[in-house]
């Protein structure tokens, strides 16, 4: 946070399992001032997200109520309160927040519901804000968007509502696989083969059914014939990004896609779908939570 807090018209707060991100709003979109700090929805009891969020915004407070509006986990069932799921086929966002009880009257917080499937089942929260952010500022946008991440998510957008959608557990099983497998001692924790990647994602795409055999193979090859670490990195993430490519491709296949996220990220899948024959776009995924807090605000604002 800066030296000297702004005043806030509002706040904006994106609140994972991990994380705790939030922004001092001016009323029309700017930001005036923002913050971070380590208490995720993961590390704190119930009684301690008003206080978790009053050690980070309380200088960005007036005398009287500001609005927060806020996404992600901490309206989960193990959040602050909970916002329950609306039904896919329904726009990213409405006006039906959810107000989380504060003890402090400087404190008016709502949070954004998240959103689910039937069938097949599925849900997300936090990702709804990234694309009603997206479409807030696409508001003609007909096609796929992509959010990788520890659970990927690709969601079908038509007339601005979220039409369907799938979550792959990708990044999850990364993390899984390269550090607490026997493929930790063969994966770099860091380090890049482009090569290897693309290879490895067509391996995938064409055999998904081998994928088990060909994580083994990536152990195998380190103690027989030396592969490199980075190497290893490289074909574990193209391996599983080509399984969820191979899953996902009724999404993807002859769309317009639009991947939003971290670069790191949103990077290996442009060339993973590059290299299949689609073009997708970039959006920066902190910009697009940030438009749809801003956009969630607004609709509050205006239903006031």
């Amino acid at each position: 946070m800066s030296s000297k807090p702004a005043k806030a018209d509002w706040i904006a707060v994106d609140w994972g399992t991990s994380h705790l991100r939030a922004w001092a709003m001016a009323a029309d979109g700017s930001v005036r001032d923002q913050g971070q700090s380590a208490d995720g929805m993961g590390r704190l009891s119930p009684d301690r997200f008003e206080p978790a969020l009053l050690d980070l915004v309380h200088g960005w407070l007036g005398g009287g109520p500001t609005k927060v509006v806020a996404c992600g986990m901490v309206g989960s069932r193990q959040g602050w309160t909970e916002a329950p799921y609306r039904a896919v086929p329904c726009t990213a966002l409405d006006t039906g927040l959810v107000r989380a009880p504060a003890r402090d009257l400087r404190l008016d917080v709502r949070v954004i519901p998240g959103v689910k499937q039937d069938s097949p089942a599925d849900v997300m929260r936090g990702e709804e804000t990234q694309v009603a952010g997206y479409i807030a500022q696409n508001p003609d946008f007909d096609g796929v968007l992509c959010l990788p991440g520890t659970h990927s998510k690709w969601a079908h957008i038509s007339a601005g509502e979220i039409v369907s959608f799938r979550t792959f557990m990708t990044g999850e099983m990364f993390a899984l696989l390269s550090g607490q497998s026997v493929l930790r001692h063969s994966v770099a924790t860091e380090g890049w083969d482009a090569g290897a990647f693309a290879a490895a994602v067509s391996d995938a795409i064409a055999k998904p059914e081998a994928l088990a055999a060909r994580f083994f193979s990536l152990r195998a090859e380190a103690l027989l014939h030396d592969l490199q670490g980075d190497t290893a990195r490289a074909r574990l993430s193209g391996l599983l990004i080509g399984a969820e490519l191979a899953a996902a491709k009724p999404y993807w296949l002859g769309q317009d896609v639009t991947l939003i996220g971290a670069s790191s990220l949103t990077g290996s899948y442009a060339a993973a779908l590059t290299a299949q024959g689609a073009r997708p776009t970039i959006a920066n995924g902190s910009a697009m939570t940030l438009a749809g807090l801003t956009a969630a605000y607004r609709s509050l604002k205006d239903s006031t």
